[in-house]
């Protein structure tokens, strides 16, 4: 029977100037039935319950279809059982401290590296399992537990967590909002995960559409009178002519297959260009340093792929190495304004070089490329990044240990060259359209974070009594009286005490 309560005195509350009224904390070992470590056993496939282990365990869910079985007796089975209700917790590694509430489940055991709780009956799993992903909570666990140098969970530890615990209505009440609020945070978050793809396949689609003439028909339909670029080629082998062809010595024959595009594809004013032409004329494509040595300070700065991930140059990264191997490579020396683009390891990457780091170099897993005065740098990067060339690169690739592009194949890339002006109107254009993804992709970055908070925001709400009205509230509004949790855990207390007593023989049943 329900006790009337007015106010609670302070020696009733265990933090009277946090908890809301009718609140009391209990450690999660007073209202656990039990908190118990899981099944050591080797995960297989075939016969068996489910073998729950904390790797399962991602983003909040469970996809029962790919957990493993184990062989475990049938006795075992039942004391490492798992069922609707039960909480567990990653009690070692990395995710030391996540939580999982299970809820409808198959025939499934737990693994040793999960501690398994189970609630008392009078409490709402789900009200606890919500306090399990507050900073309050979060907070005990970096003190407590995952503070050391092995982060580590044990039972004893877990057991001693202070829970506040709420009126048994009141907790449902409060889950019921949780539900509702959450159910509306994850679906716009769901929402928002999917943008960075559309941006993705946007960028994508504007680099498509800029290598092939389709992003500037337009703007050739108003300039029919500039110079082709056939023009402009015809102009740059002469200077290559007059420089003796020095394309940077032997290289292996490009990949059959590869190089296959046809000018019939593009515009009449442009042209195809193998990329070895649009050098400058006695700085051809060349890789750099075979093997640089230590990082040696103050000598002459060298280009990893490491130092340009996403398409830009780090200089925080980059490192040095001594005067006399860089003037062994001078061949692949760097001036600000060259294009890089990474043959090995990972393909297809560019960059623009600096103005402080001219005279630097590169390594052998990253092409200089030179860009001739009559042709546009920046054009020349946004088609080495564009899908066309980055699928041939790939259809180039050849190795085993490390994989990447022949330099032979790099000079003879083909390139869908454009008339000067154009170029320069493509690259305008692009810009102006990568742009716009930049600051979309900006708001939804802030966007997800603000929904984020949102989260911690409802969870801080709930557990200060502020989400939805207490049972105290609703009580005095309602002339009525309400059970408050203090009372609540006296009778778990009391339950507890039989439970033992029976077990330890000190009560007889007939």
């Amino acid at each position: 029977m329900a006790r009337a309560v007015k106010n609670e005195s302070l020696a009733e509350r265990a933090t009277p100037d946090e908890l809301p009224e009718g609140w009391s904390t209990a450690s999660l070992g007073d209202i656990a039935k039990a908190i118990q470590y899981g099944y050591t056993a080797s995960a297989m496939q075939g016969r068996g319950p489910r073998f729950l282990r904390i790797t399962d365990i991602q983003n909040g869910s469970v996809d029962w279809s790919t957990v493993p079985t184990c062989d475990i007796t049938k006795a075992d089975a039942e004391k490492y059982g798992l069922r609707s209700g039960d909480i567990v917790f990653a009690r070692t590694g990395a995710t030391t401290g996540k939580s999982f509430l299970i809820g409808e489940c198959p025939i499934a055991v737990f693994a040793s590296y999960l501690i398994r709780v189970r609630i008392d009956d009078s409490l709402c799993p789900e009200f606890l399992a919500a306090f399990f992903n507050t900073p309050q909570y979060w907070e005990f666990i970096t003190e407590n537990v995952a503070g050391n140098a092995q982060p580590n969970c044990n039972a004893s530890k877990l057991a001693a967590l202070p829970v506040p615990i709420a009126p048994a209505a009141e907790q449902a009440r409060i889950v019921a909002k949780i539900d509702q609020l959450f159910t509306h945070v994850n679906a716009s978050r769901e929402h928002l995960a999917k943008v960075p793809k559309i941006l993705k396949a946007f960028r994508q689609s504007v680099l498509a559409a800029a290598c092939s003439g389709r992003l500037t028909e337009d703007w050739r339909d108003e300039h029919s009178e500039i110079e082709t670029a056939s023009s402009v080629l015809a102009r740059i082998r002469r200077s290559h002519e007059q420089s003796r062809f020095n394309f940077g010595g032997q290289a292996a024959d490009p990949t059959e297959g590869v190089h296959n595009l046809d000018g019939r594809d593009f515009p009449d004013s442009w042209c195809l260009a193998d990329l070895k032409w649009l050098c400058t004329p006695g700085r051809p494509i060349t890789y750099g340093i075979l093997k640089p040595g230590p990082h040696y300070a103050g000598g002459v700065p060298y280009v990893r792929v490491a130092d340009f991930p996403g398409n830009r140059l780090e200089l925080a990264g980059v490192r040095r190495t001594s005067p006399e191997i860089a003037h062994t490579y001078r061949r692949s020396a760097l001036k600000a304004g060259d294009v890089l683009l990474s043959i090995r390891g990972t393909v297809g990457r560019t960059c623009r070089v600096p103005e402080e780091l001219g005279g630097a170099n590169i390594t052998q897993d990253t092409a200089r490329i030179s860009v001739h005065s009559e042709v546009n740098a920046d054009y020349l990067e946004i088609y080495l990044q564009s899908p066309s060339v980055q699928q041939r690169f790939q259809a180039a690739m050849k190795g085993v240990a490390v994989r990447g592009v022949n330099i032979g194949d790099v000079r003879a890339l083909q390139v869908a060259l454009p008339p000067v002006q154009e170029q320069q109107e493509i690259v305008r254009r692009v810009r102006i359209l990568f742009k716009l993804a930049d600051e979309i992709e900006k708001r939804v970055e802030a966007a997800t974070k603000r929904a984020g908070r949102i989260t911690q925001a409802v969870l801080a709400k709930a557990f200060r009594g502020e989400l939805v009205p207490t049972e105290a509230e609703l009580a005095r509004r309602e002339g009525r009286t309400y059970e408050p949790a203090s009372v609540l855990l006296e009778r778990i207390k009391a339950e507890r005490n039989i439970a033992v007593a029976s077990r330890n023989g000190r009560i007889r049943r007939s």
